[in-house]
C-alpha cells in the first residue's frame, strides 16, 4: 500500500474510504459495512466520516463495521462549522466518539469555515488532542486566504492536512493553493476523486481508459496516487467497486499518458474561486 505522510511523520495509506451518503438506507447498510470491513482487510484502513454525514448515521455505520477492529483504522471525522466553537468542538467530538464507539479519533477536521474564528477552533483541537480524545486535527475546503490566515493563529501550523475537492475536474488548486500547501508540508486529502461518479461518464477519459485497458475510475484515482503528498478517498459502497478502486495502486502512468490527460483536463491558467461540493 502507498504511503502518505503526515507533518509529524506518520503514514496513512494513499488511498482510503470515504463514507458521504454510507448509512443513508437500511437496505443498503450490510452491503456498506462488508465493503468498510473488506477495506480494512486489504489494506485501505483510512476511513473518513463527519457528523455531518446523515447526521451521524456514517460515523454509526462505521463505528459497527470497525467494531472489535478499532486499531486496524485509522479514523478521520469532521465537525460542522457552527459546532466548532470551544466547546462545541468538544461536545461534537464526544458525540462523534459516541457514535464511532471508540475513544479516540486519528484525524478530526474542521469541515469548512464558519463563523467561529480559526483561533477558537484551533483552540479546541489542541483541547481535544492534549485530553487524547484526538491524535491529529485539520481543515477541510479553506482556500489559500484561510490557510494565509490560519497560519498565523496559535497552533494552526500544526494541522495534518487540508481535505479539498479535487480530482482531474477540479484542479482549480494547482494554480496557487496547492504550491502554498506543499511550501509548508501541508498534504491534500482528495475527496470525491472521480467527482460523484460524473468522470466516469466523461467521453474522453473514457475512451482514455479503454485504450490503456483500466476502467474511468482507475484512471482517475491513479491520476491522483501519482502525487506523494495527496491522499484519495473515493466513498465505497459496493465490495466490487472496491476491488476496482484497489487496482489503481497498480498503475504508473508514462509522461505521455500524462500529458493526453492534461489535454483532456487542463491545468488551471490563473487563480480560480475553491470549488466544492
Amino acid at each position: 500500500m502507498k504511503q502518505v505522510a503526515l507533518p509529524g511523520g506518520e503514514q496513512v495509506p494513499a488511498l482510503g474510504m470515504g463514507t458521504w451518503h454510507v448509512g443513508d438506507h437500511a437496505h443498503t447498510r450490510a452491503e456498506e459495512i462488508a465493503t468498510l470491513q473488506l477495506g480494512l482487510d486489504l489494506g485501505l484502513r483510512l476511513i473518513d466520516t463527519a457528523e455531518m454525514y446523515g447526521e451521524g448515521a456514517s460515523e454509526s455505520l462505521v463505528g459497527e463495521a470497525i467494531r472489535g477492529r478499532r486499531d486496524e483504522a485509522f479514523l478521520v471525522s469532521k465537525v460542522y462549522p457552527h459546532n466548532a466553537s470551544l466547546d462545541g468542538a468538544v461536545a461534537a467530538c464526544e458525540r462523534s466518539l459516541r457514535r464511532l464507539g471508540t475513544d479516540r479519533l486519528d484525524l478530526y477536521l474542521l469541515h469548512w469555515r464558519g463563523g467561529v474564528p480559526l483561533e477558537e477552533t484551533i483552540e479546541a483541537f489542541l483541547r481535544l488532542q492534549a485530553a487524547g480524545k484526538i491524535r491529529h486535527f485539520g481543515v477541510s475546503n479553506l482556500d489559500l486566504a484561510d490557510m494565509e490566515e490560519l497560519w498565523e493563529v496559535p497552533g494552526g501550523n500544526r494541522v495534518a492536512v487540508n481535505q479539498l475537492l479535487y480530482n482531474l475536474s477540479r484542479r482549480g488548486i494547482e494554480y496557487d493553493l496547492l504550491p502554498w500547501l506543499r511550501e509548508h508540508g501541508v498534504p491534500v486529502m482528495a475527496y470525491s476523486p472521480i467527482e460523484q461518479a460524473r468522470l466516469l461518464r466523461q467521453p474522453a477519459l473514457r475512451a482514455f481508459a479503454d485504450r490503456y485497458g483500466m476502467t474511468p475510475a482507475q484512471a482517475a484515482l491513479a491520476w491522483l496516487l501519482q502525487f506523494d503528498d495527496v491522499v484519495a478517498i473515493p466513498k465505497t459502497a459496493q465490495r466490487e467497486r472496491l476491488r476496482e478502486n484497489m487496482r489503481a495502486l497498480d498503475i504508473v502512468f508514462t509522461p505521455q499518458q500524462l500529458t493526453e490527460l492534461d489535454g483532456i483536463f487542463p491545468p488551471p491558467r490563473g487563480p480560480e474561486p475553491l470549488a466544492m461540493l
